[in-house]
C-alpha cells in the first residue's frame, strides 16, 4: 500500500456507498463469500475488460452488515485502462454493481493520497429506537430496537468521559500486533422528531468493534443499568469487560470520512504509520 503510484498508472479516488445487510463485510475472503471489495473488483474487471483483477485499498474496513453512505478507496489502474475508460466508466460501473452497492464519483486522486492512510477522521453513525411498538419496517435493516426507555442526557454525560486520546482496549476486539490506542473526537446522541436515537461517533480511526462497543455501554447507561460514570471507569480499566455488549451492526453506518487538503497528503500518510501498526480486517 505505497503512496507512490507504480510507473504507468493512475491512481483513482473511488466515492462510495452500500446497504451491508447482505454483504460479509467490505474485504475480500475465502470461501466465495459475498463483499463489497469482491463486488466492485469484479464489476471493474468485467466494464475495463481487464484480465487482470486491480485491487481496491479503503478508508474504513466495515464487519458484516455495517452500511455506509460516504465510504472512500482508491484503485490504481493503467495510465491506458483510465484514459480509454474514464469518460463512461462510472455509468458503466451502475450497469454492473448489484443494486446494494453504488459508486457516485471516480476521479484521479492527487498526488500522495491513499484513501486508508491519507484519512484524518472517519464519522459513523449508529440509529437506535426505544419505541414501545419496535422499528418501523422500512428502517428495520438500519435501525436498532431497545426494548428499554432511554435517557438521552445520561447517555450524553457517559459519553463526555470517552472523549480524547485514550488505550480503548476495554471496547476493542483485540488484535496481535495492533495498538488499541485511538483518539475519540466527538461521541454524541440525539433524539430526532421521529424518535429515532442518532449517535454521531467520530475518531481519527476506529479499532475492532470499538463503535458497537461503545453504544453498548452508552445503551446501558440509558436505560438505567449504569450509572453515567461506569463506560469511563471501563475505559481506565483497559481490559474487556464482559457487561459492554457489542451492539448488532445494522444499526451501524459510515457517514463521512475526511481528509487534509492535498499538500498535507504526505505528511498525514506518515504520521497515520508511525501511529499505530496495521489492524486486521474489520472495523466497528
Amino acid at each position: 500500500m505505497s503512496d507512490e503510484v507504480e510507473a504507468g498508472y493512475v491512481r483513482v479516488r473511488l466515492d462510495l456507498s452500500y446497504d451491508g445487510s447482505e454483504f460479509s463485510g467490505w474485504a475480500k475472503q475465502a470461501g466465495g463469500r459475498r463483499t463489497v471489495q469482491g463486488e466492485i473488483e469484479d464489476a471493474l474487471r468485467t466494464v475495463t475488460r481487464s484480465r487482470e483483477t486491480y485491487e481496491l485499498t479503503v478508508a474504513g474496513r466495515t464487519d458484516s452488515g455495517v452500511h455506509a453512505r460516504g465510504q472512500v478507496a482508491h484503485v490504481d489502474l493503467p495510465r491506458e485502462v483510465w484514459a480509454e475508460h474514464h469518460g463512461k466508466l462510472l455509468k458503466r460501473l451502475a450497469g454492473r454493481l448489484p443494486r446494494d452497492v453504488r459508486v457516485w464519483a471516480l476521479r484521479e486522486a492527487p498526488a500522495g493520497f491513499n484513501a486508508r492512510f491519507s484519512a484524518v477522521w472517519r464519522r459513523y453513525a449508529y440509529r437506535v429506537t426505544d419505541n414501545p411498538g419496535g422499528v418501523d419496517p422500512l428502517l428495520r435493516g438500519h435501525v436498532l430496537w431497545h426494548d428499554w426507555p432511554l435517557d438521552v442526557d445520561a447517555m450524553n454525560e457517559a459519553a463526555g468521559g470517552l472523549l480524547g486520546e485514550h488505550d480503548f482496549a476495554a471496547y476493542c476486539k483485540k488484535r496481535e500486533g495492533a495498538t488499541t490506542i485511538r483518539t475519540l473526537q466527538e461521541l454524541s446522541l440525539m433524539r430526532g422528531e421521529e424518535g429515532i436515537v442518532t449517535a454521531t461517533v467520530r475518531a481519527d480511526a476506529f479499532c475492532h468493534n470499538m463503535v458497537r462497543s461503545l453504544i453498548g455501554a452508552l445503551l446501558f447507561v440509558g436505560d438505567g443499568h449504569r450509572p453515567p460514570d461506569w463506560p469511563a471507569k471501563v475505559l481506565a480499566a483497559r481490559v474487556r469487560d464482559s457487561a459492554v455488549h457489542v451492539v448488532r451492526p445494522h444499526g451501524l453506518t459510515l457517514e463521512e470520512v475526511g481528509y487534509p487538503a492535498d499538500e498535507l497528503l504526505a505528511a498525514r500518510n506518515k504520521e497515520a504509520r508511525s501511529k499505530r501498526s496495521l489492524p486486521g480486517a474489520g472495523c466497528c
